[in-house]
């Protein structure tokens, strides 16, 4: 079973700048996506962005285009999202997510087709 661990979320001013880490363990397979998804208070879990494994394809969010950017560490099995320019709109729990096995383009945001989760982690940006 995959296990997923993330870390560095917290408190910062409109403005600033986060980078999570989401470490995996128990990864066998090699064709596969690990993504961020998020969820703010009142509202339904939404993607963020994802990067497939082989080949480092990465999509983004409609909403964090060109502030926030994924990539992975192959040999630490690890997938980091650096959030820039924070807005409090950014203000939510960020979950890491894999997916078992390849999953289409066209279905490579949909939070249905993620198998592992991570614990979450609170990101907060003030105004």
């Amino acid at each position: 079973q995959v296990q997923l661990v993330e870390s560095g979320g917290g408190l910062v001013q409109a403005g600033d700048s986060l980078r999570l880490s989401c470490a995996a363990s128990g990864r066998t397979s090699s064709d596969y996506a690990m993504g961020w998804f998020r969820q703010a208070p009142g509202k339904e879990r939404e993607f963020v962005a994802t990067i497939r494994w082989s080949g480092g394809t990465t999509y983004y969010a409609d909403s964090v285009k060109g502030r926030f950017t994924i990539s992975r560490d192959n040999a630490k099995n690890t997938v980091y999202l650096q959030m820039n320019s924070l807005e409090p709109e950014d203000t939510a729990v960020y979950y890491c997510a894999a997916t078992e096995g390849y999953v289409a383009t066209m279905r490579i945001s949909r939070s249905d087709r993620y198998d592992y989760w991570g614990q979450g982690t609170q990101v907060t940006v003030s105004s």
